[in-house]
């Protein structure tokens, strides 16, 4: 059984300042302040994603977000990984799936030719309920470049079909590889 807090977006106090540090596991992650509600999106293509393999029980989405918002809410003085242990034992999980998102923005252009590509940053996480041992971390980081740019991405120049793709495409390339190792995932 995996429950999947809602993905959050981590961004920096300082508009100036282009790096944070991850609340979970203290990676340090290059920003940019993302679309309005585009953790959403990754936490929903992850989900999906998931459910997809049929190799895990996921407890609902919305009982997930109400129960962590009410525990993290009564829990001031407890750390991140107490929350989520706690959130993950009431639900009666054997883990916890945490997301963050550092940036994701949206190409300015057309399939053939942009302004600015499309740059999409986040990591997820799966923590062992029962003693809070971070058993997974996933991480993807990608700006859309061309082929002249760096010839050694010429495998995903041909899955993208040579064309300037969108966050969202980038999110499920992201996702993809991640749960190409994530335990059990088949």
């Amino acid at each position: 059984r995996i429950a999947v807090v809602p993905f959050q977006v981590i961004a920096a106090e300082d508009e100036s300042v282009k790096v944070v540090r991850c609340p979970l596991c203290g990676s340090i992650n290059r920003v940019e302040t993302p679309v309005k509600g585009s953790e959403k999106k990754v936490e929903g293509i992850f989900y999906t994603k998931l459910n997809e393999s049929k190799h895990f029980d996921l407890i609902p989405p919305e009982r997930v977000s109400g129960i962590y918002q009410r525990v993290a809410a009564d829990s001031l003085k407890k750390t991140l990984l107490e929350i989520l242990k706690s959130t993950g034992r009431e639900l009666e999980s054997d883990g916890i799936v945490v997301g963050y998102l550092y940036r994701y923005r949206e190409r300015k252009g057309f399939p053939y030719s942009v302004e600015q590509p499309a740059s999409v940053a986040f990591e997820i996480h799966l923590v062992r309920t029962s003693d809070g041992a971070l058993v997974w971390k996933g991480a993807f980081d990608k700006t859309q470049t061309t082929l002249m740019e760096n010839l050694l991405l010429v495998a995903s120049f041909y899955r993208m079909h040579g064309q300037w793709v969108t966050a969202e495409v980038l999110t499920e390339e992201g996702i993809h590889q991640l749960l190409e190792t994530f335990p059990g995932f088949k």
